[in-house]
């Protein structure tokens, strides 16, 4: 003899309670392929999107934080020229003597040596900014910057050569005290004029630079908050989850109670059959 019993109603909502408490504990409506399949697919792809986003943006931070880094660099080396220019006004006047001139020269080169220094010191994360490497004064290659999803989405920096050899300032650095007359103070005047463009264009790329990339930044984050919008339709509504949740352990313990219920009037007619 086979006794019936309520075994699959109370495993359906046994199955129902598990399933509101995992939505609950994590928080999403499509938790297992079975839930929504399609749905899921396009939940996860939402997602994978806005991690992607996310890692752009921390690329064009770290892109934003090299540039700021090298521009600042070069601001103390655009005043630096300035400091030489104004010793070779002084220099270039007969008013001002040998010995005064020869001193002049020294501290000229005092500067142009910490121009390069800056140069070769300056860096982001192991990349030398200014030129190609610490030991090296040639020009750097240029940096590609990921910003965005696509293999396309790249604000490129062209390479930087700010150093006395780069913009022209060797022969300055070089020149020898003995012979460094006013008429040669006067000369060199357009060779640091001509640097001094030269530092203002590589400043003004950056400042373009910059600029590209906090405005793809600001982009990144809109596209982000946008999907993430998008996505969070698969967001759980705690409230109705845990009404659901509640409905289903009042109907386990219903379910339990009958079952029990059952199982005496089970036992009771068996009972009476038997004897």
């Amino acid at each position: 003899m086979q006794v019936g019993n309520n075994s699959q109603i109370n495993a359906d909502v046994y199955l129902n309670a598990q399933q509101s408490l995992n939505k609950i504990a994590t928080g999403v409506t499509l938790n297992q392929a079975s839930n929504d399949a399609s749905s899921l697919a396009i939940s996860n792809n939402l997602q994978v999107q806005a991690n992607g986003y996310t890692q752009a943006i921390e690329n064009t931070n770290s892109a934003m934080a090299q540039t700021q880094i090298a521009d600042g660099a070069t601001k103390e080396q655009a005043s630096i020229l300035d400091n030489v220019k104004e010793k070779l006004l002084q220099a270039s006047t007969d008013t001002t003597s040998q010995e005064g001139r020869d001193a002049i020269l020294k501290d000229v080169k005092s500067l142009l040596e910490q121009f390069d220094n800056i140069a070769s010191s300056t860096n982001y994360n192991g990349n030398t900014l200014l030129q190609n490497s610490q030991t090296d004064n040639s020009e750097s290659s240029n940096f590609q910057f990921q910003a965005g999803e696509e293999s396309s989405d790249i604000i490129e920096a062209s390479g930087v050569q700010s150093n006395t050899e780069g913009l022209g300032l060797s022969t300055l650095l070089n020149q020898d005290a003995s012979s460094f007359s006013s008429s040669d103070a006067r000369s060199f005047l357009e060779n640091v004029d001509d640097a001094i463009s030269g530092l203002s264009d590589i400043r003004s790329e950056f400042g373009s630079v910059s600029n590209q990339l906090e405005s793809s930044s600001r982009n990144l984050l809109t596209q982000k908050n946008q999907t993430l919008e998008a996505n969070s339709v698969f967001d759980v509504d705690y409230a109705k989850e845990s009404a659901n949740f509640s409905k289903q352990n009042v109907l386990a313990q219903i379910g339990a109670f009958a079952s029990a219920q059952a199982n005496n009037i089970n036992q009771q007619t068996v009972g009476r059959l038997l004897t």
